[in-house]
């Protein structure tokens, strides 16, 4: 098998996230060599995002690894199956790697399991494309050299030609420790659930993105629907 690296294509600079609107709002896609994390309350749909980000990639061709630490394989290709994204001949065909993750007992073993994490990551050169979710459990028992260093060793194998994303719930980080991450992703997503009236509206912001082929920014509303998974809404609409 080929490796990720070998497999970018030249005349590519972006892996779309099969969504026009969100590939609009990152400047064209996630530009390859990106790492990018994705921070949200509890229920703002960092799952569901980096799933439609996922199958954005392998619909584009590309060989993706996921890291699930809160799923087995059975429950994640139903998850996908239900918003409308069957990934189950992907899965079969070896262009989808899922791996449950055990996060147990991590209290005494944290450096060991961010060290293990990322030396899988190394390995799975089929891949180009790679979604964590979450880490949220492996940061709450990491200190703050453990968590700079796992993400400095993927911003390193982001900068063969890959992409990483990671998700964590808001308040994962201590705030000097969030400062550092930030400044060593690449693209920082910001996923909010607000009261808009009666409802309440799920938004993503595009706080950063580095090597975009046009301007980014803004914020996007969005809803999860059975069978249909992310379907972008005007903010004005959200908001009424």
């Amino acid at each position: 098998m080929t490796s990720s690296t070998s497999r970018a294509r030249p005349d590519v600079a972006n892996v779309s996230t099969g969504s026009t609107e969100i590939d609009r709002r990152l400047g064209g896609g996630i530009p390859y060599r990106t790492l990018m994390l994705v921070e949200g309350q509890p229920a703002s749909g960092k799952s569901t995002l980096s799933q439609q980000l996922l199958w954005g990639a392998i619909k584009s061709g590309e060989c993706a690894t996921i890291y699930a630490t809160e799923q087995t394989v059975q429950s994640f290709l139903r998850q996908m199956d239900s918003l409308g994204m069957d990934i189950t001949d992907y899965f079969l065909l070896d262009q989808l790697r899922i791996y449950p993750v055990a996060l147990a007992d991590l209290e005494n073993r944290s450096e060991r399991a961010f060290d293990e994490l990322a030396t899988h990551i190394e390995n799975e050169t089929q891949s180009s494309v790679f979604v964590i979710d979450a880490l949220t459990t492996l940061v709450a028992h990491g200190d703050g050299a453990q968590i700079r260093d796992f993400f400095l060793r993927c911003k390193s194998i982001c900068d063969s030609g890959k992409v990483i994303i990671c998700t964590v719930h808001s308040g994962a980080f201590d705030e000097d420790v969030l400062t550092r991450v930030r400044s060593i992703c690449d693209a920082y997503l910001q996923l909010e659930v607000t009261a808009a009236g009666s409802q309440l509206v799920k938004t993503i912001k595009v706080a950063k993105i580095r090597g975009a082929d046009s301007a980014t920014g803004g914020i996007i509303g969005f809803e999860v629907e059975p069978g249909l998974g992310i379907r972008i809404i005007p903010i004005s609409t959200a908001r009424a």
